[in-house]
């Protein structure tokens, strides 16, 4: 091997090694903190956090409570779905585009934002109350859904829908429509070919898509925080109480170190699941798969289902908007926003919201940087074949997969948490500084940008790589010339991706924000947090706004997505 060789080999090891060594700081070095708050608070086996834990009856329930709504939450998400994945994958309709456009927003939407949406939908001051209200002349609200199961339920399955429709629409619509076409042939009926042809394929997409879904609700803390109030709590907002309201750091500790457990279990199944799902197939493109509805029977359930799915996934963030402007009295106005800017208490504490507005935008725009570098740099890891080979994932890259997904099954709440015990002394003092939120956000965004990048760089030809480097071209330059013009939408795509998550993420922001320096989504659940109609309509301007900038991002996405590539 040539000096050369060896230094660009040299090089490209030391390249490779930054998102991992991003991962050791600011991930496993967390958790691992948090292993040893909970066994060792003072520098000795103190197993005290860890019997409290189990000698308590209330965390038990609380335990429960957070498996069970999961599941329930994940049964009806499935139930609301699974129908959009089958329009979406088997015909196409005018507006189809658009539409799928607008049943992804929710999952892009802030926890927060979605809190405050159905809170405008369904609260005692919500649209439909004001409704019912003034139509049948009654004095006090018919529907109280606040703080009951039900609306928590209902929020769950507006914010994960999207996950099935994506998940399970997009492996559905690459099914190759001959496999039914023959099991026709052969006799069997729409129901048998359902039975025993199209589920048993689809049974592995349908399992990743409930796993994520049921991480997702395990893990909730925004909806449960707001919609919950203080009568429901899951594990990930009692980690919040006992850090925050307590200070009882080994029992936090201990809750975060179990949630750990169970969600790495989940993880790994949901992998494992993955590459069931990746099996071998004779797919189809979507375009070939898909068809106009022949009979009034299937546009009337084609217009059936997207009605429907249109209703409950946009009526929550409508409901959101028209709130914003005609709570109170008096005609329709912009009376919330103005106020946005205003200390009407003259408090010399008080941050403007369009400030915070500004913090907001840099955190995610330090977050899309940081993230697309590291992001990049892991998606050509594994995206490199192995020694010897000129496709495939090397075994290494195999192992390393499932690594960057880690943060995407890990709660921002136990994140944060470790970030307050780990990074609190030197060299790695940052608990005071600013930095750590985009830190925070830079981890949680990772795995969107990996899995946005990594499919457009697997479908390279390298036959392209390998005829600018017989022609004298570098590796840099084939990566400028070659790759970037090829992958330039995949990395918009994760750009806007980060953007969006680090712009409305609220767990771990409500842990380590700094009092000078607060986000859009802390000033959310402040103003929410305050008496009076004056808080809660600032409290809908600034969510309708948020709702406004993630909304244009994720059409942005849509735009230069190119397919369906991309596993989110």
């Amino acid at each position: 091997m040539t000096f050369d060789r060896r230094l660009a080999r040299l090089g490209r090891g030391a390249l490779y090694s930054l998102p991992l060594l991003f991962l050791a700081l600011f991930y496993f070095y967390p958790l691992g903190s948090i292993l040893w708050a909970s066994f060792a608070p003072g520098g000795r086996l103190d197993l005290s956090g860890l019997a409290e834990m189990l000698s308590r009856a209330y965390l038990g329930r609380v335990f429960w409570f957070t498996v069970w709504q999961a599941v329930a939450s994940t049964g009806l998400t499935l139930l609301l779905g699974m129908p959009a994945a089958y329009v979406f994958a088997r015909y196409e309709f005018p507006g189809k585009r658009i539409l799928r456009a607008l049943t992804t927003i929710p999952f892009v939407m802030p926890t927060v934002v979605i809190g405050v949406a159905f809170t405008s939908l369904l609260g005692p001051r919500g649209v439909v109350n004001a409704w019912l209200m003034g139509g049948l002349g009654l004095e006090q609200p018919p529907v109280d859904l606040l703080y009951t199961i039900w609306i928590i339920l209902l929020a769950h399955a507006f914010y994960n829908a999207a996950v099935v429709v994506r998940i399970v629409g997009g492996f559905w619509s690459s099914l190759d429509p001959r496999l039914t076409e023959a099991a026709a042939v052969l006799g069997a009926s729409r129901w048998r070919r359902l039975r025993e042809v199209t589920l048993p394929l689809l049974l592995p997409s349908v399992v990743a898509a409930s796993l994520l879904v049921f991480l997702f609700c395990f893990t909730s803390f925004g909806v449960i925080l707001i919609l919950g109030g203080p009568r429901f709590a899951t594990l990930e907002v009692e980690i919040y109480r006992q850090t925050v309201n307590f200070f009882n750091l080994p029992l936090a500790a201990s809750l975060s170190l179990l949630q750990l457990l169970f969600t790495f279990v989940v993880m790994a199944v949901y992998t494992r699941v993955q590459a069931r799902a990746s099996m071998p197939l004779n797919l189809q493109g979507a375009a070939r798969t898909a068809r106009r509805p022949a009979t009034g029977w299937e546009w009337l359930a084609v217009g059936g289902v997207n009605s429907l799915l249109a209703i409950v996934l946009l009526a929550p963030l409508v409901a959101l908007a028209v709130r914003s402007v005609t709570l109170g009295d008096g005609p329709p106005s912009l009376r919330y926003y103005a106020a946005l800017t205003e200390n009407r208490t003259q408090d010399v504490f008080f941050v403007p919201p369009l400030e915070a507005i500004r913090n907001s935008l840099l955190f995610a725009l330090v977050a899309v940087v940081l993230a697309l570098s590291l992001g990049l740099i892991a998606a050509y890891m594994l995206a490199a074949p192995g020694r010897g080979q000129k496709s495939g994932q090397s075994r290494a890259a195999r192992w390393l997969d499932p690594v960057f997904l880690l943060p995407l099954g890990t709660s921002a709440v136990t994140l944060a948490f470790g970030y307050i015990i780990a990074l609190d002394e030197p060299p790695l003092n940052l608990r005071r500084s600013p930095l750590l939120i985009p830190l925070a956000y830079t981890l949680i965004a990772l795995p969107f940008v990996v899995r946005s990048i990594l499919p457009a760089l697997r479908s390279l030809n390298p036959r392209l790589r390998e005829s600018a480097a017989v022609m004298g071209a570098s590796p840099g330059r084939v990566v400028c010339e070659i790759d970037l013009p090829i992958i330039g939408r995949a990395l918009l795509v994760a750009a806007v991706f980060a953007f969006t998550i680090a712009l409305g993420e609220f767990g771990a922001t409500l842990l380590l924000y700094q009092p000078d320096f607060p986000t859009m989504s802390v000033i959310i659940y402040r103003a929410l947090g305050q008496p009076g109609l004056l808080n809660y309509g600032q409290a809908l301007a600034m969510s309708t706004l948020l709702m406004l900038i993630c909304g244009a991002s994720l059409l942005l996405i849509e735009r230069f997505r190119i397919g369906d590539v991309g596993e989110f």
